[in-house]
Parts: structure tokens; sequence; C-alpha cells
């Protein structure tokens, strides 16, 4: 039985069913009075319910194994958290916990080692890339001929190119870690003390293209399950991708309110817009929308990739609508309240 699960719940099982059985056999043979029926039926009930309870504790503390492995599990799944479970038990759960132990720590291991060899290859793609900027630097300081000169031109253009993605694959992976290391507590996020971190990083791009950005705060404050640097990533990253979108002389217009059950904040803006059938497109990673903005501002193609993978690892929505191009859009961020 030591080394069979099943068997010790059936065990159990079954002593429990007897316990009330054996219990009225010794009342009735070896109580010395007479046995009324009202007697044997109190004695019954009384018996049935003691076994009851003594059935549920036993089996409560049988599940007990499982309901730690799958807390192991979700600690994991949700914020990365590596939990010691106990190993030493023989039986099926024991075995079952030891298994689960091992393989968070190899899926820990793995994804250490994973992230240790990007960034190893990351690094030296960079210095190949270098490479051949370095000489086309060197044959522009030699003064050559204009053709020559244009073609060093390509190059360095090429490996600049080449740099910014290596830079942006970094940067995903270093915010795809940041995101899975984040925790699901309820925190109260006090929304004008956030608001200047976020004019902050946008002001720039703002003047830039003379827009106007109209902030309507419909409430101070709320409990989310989110990290306020997150949260302030996000809203920054939608304001930035408003204004590159947006043609000189416009407005944005970002709200923060309750809608019925549902805490909202939306970024919406009036600039190109996009097809219906291209809002799937919009969130994957180093996306084929990746354009110019509308005064060629390059594309990440990994922003709206990560906003939405910011919001969704803490619960909350990421939604995108537009009446089409040149028709603006609107981007909608929703939490339960």
């Amino acid at each position: 039985m030591k080394k069979s699960y099943a068997f010790k719940f059936l065990f159990v099982a079954f002593v429990g069913i007897h316990i009330p059985l054996i219990g009225i056999l010794f009342f009735v043979l070896y109580y010395n009075h007479s046995v009324s029926p009202t007697s044997i039926l109190v004695f019954s009930l009384i018996m049935t319910l003691l076994a009851t309870v003594l059935t549920l504790i036993v089996l409560n503390q049988l599940i007990k194994p499982i309901s730690i492995a799958s807390k192991a599990l979700d600690d994991y799944r949700n914020n990365r958290k590596l939990s010691v479970l106990p190993t030493e038990y023989s039986d099926e759960a024991g075995l079952l916990m030891a298994n689960i132990q091992e393989s968070i720590y190899e899926a820990e291991s793995f994804i250490n080692e994973k992230q240790d060899l990007i960034y190893m290859l990351s690094h030296d793609l960079k210095n190949f890339a270098g490479n051949p900027q370095g000489l086309a630097n060197l044959i522009i300081t030699e003064n050559p001929s204009e053709s020559i000169r244009q073609l060093a031109e390509l190059i360095r253009e090429s490996t600049n190119l080449q740099f910014r993605y290596i830079e942006n694959f970094i940067k995903l992976l270093q915010e795809q870690d940041r995101v899975v290391k984040g925790n699901l507590e309820l925190r109260t996020i006090l929304f004008p003390g956030i608001l200047p971190f976020i004019n902050e990083q946008v002001e720039q791009r703002l003047v830039d293209k003379n827009i106007k950005l109209s902030l309507d705060l419909g409430l101070t404050e709320a409990k989310l399950r989110i990290d306020e640097g997150l949260l302030i990533q996000v809203i920054v990253n939608l304001i930035s991708n408003a204004i590159k979108f947006s043609y000189f002389d416009s407005e944005i217009k970002v709200r923060i309110y309750n809608d019925n059950s549902k805490f909202v904040i939306t970024v919406t803006d009036t600039g190109i817009g996009f097809d219906k059938s291209q809002i799937d497109e919009l969130f994957k990673k180093f996306t084929k929308m990746s354009r110019l903005g509308t005064a060629n501002e390059s594309s990440t193609g990994i922003g709206l990739y990560l906003c939405k993978k910011i919001i969704e690892k803490n619960k909350g929505t990421l939604n995108a609508t537009s009446e089409g191009r040149n028709k603006g859009a609107e981007f909608r961020i929703e939490f339960e309240a």
C-alpha cells in the first residue's frame, strides 16, 4: 500500500464505508440492555457522521501532495517562481512531485541557457556587422570616386540596419524576461503620479510634429495586477505609435476611465489607420505591417507585440480598431475592475 496511491484511496473509502456497519454490530452485540430501533437509528447516524469526517480528513491529506504540485506549477508558469517540492515519497503522488520538480528545473535551466546563447550570438553578430562598417568608413575617408563612395554608403546603411535589428532582438528578449518575472499582486496605481513620466518620454516627439496630446483622467487611481513601470511603458509605446502614424498639426487623445465593471485606457489618433483585415497582423513580432511613419520614422516591429504580451500577462486585454486607411485608430486596454 505504501507505493500505491490508488490503493490508499480505495482503502480509505472502504474503511469509511464500513465504520458505521462495524459500529452498529458492536452496539447491537455488546450493549447489555434492549436496543430500540430509534437507538439504532441515532447510533447509525452518529457513526456515519464520524466516518464521513474521518474519511474526508484522511482524503484531504492524500490529495494535499497534488495540490502542492499544482501550486508549484502555477507559481512557475505565472511568476517564474521556483518551488521546492518534497520528493521522498515513493507512491504515484511522490513520483508526480519529483517529476514536476525535475521538469521545472530543467525548463529554467533551458531558458537560462537559451538566453545566454542568444545574447552571445547577438554580441558576435554585432562584431561581424561592425567589420564591413569599419571598412566602409575607411573607404570614405580615402576620398574615393563618387561611385565607390555610394557603394560604401550603401554598405554602411546596410550594417546600420543590421545593428538596429540585433538591438531590437535583444530588447525583445529582455522585455520578455521582464514580463515573465512580473507578479500578479493587486497594487494601487496613482495616475496623477505617472502622467509626468509619460509626458516626459513623448514630449519631444509631440513637439517635432506639432501634435497636441489631450489627457482625459476619469479617475485618479485603480487597483490593478500590473507593475506601474510596465503600465507606463505600454502607454508610452501606444502614444509613440500614435505619434508615428499621425499627421502634423493633429491631436492624440488618451482616456483613463471605468466602463461598468472594467478599467479602460484608450489612445486615439486621427492618423493613417489600417484596414480591418490587418488587425491580427498589428500585434505580431517583427510584423509585416512594420511601416514608416508620416515623417518617415522607422519602426522596430516589436512595440505593439510587447505591449500586448505585457497586458495579457497581467490579465488584461489590448485591442485595436480603425475605420480604415486615413481614418485614425484606437488602441484600447481593458482590465477587470
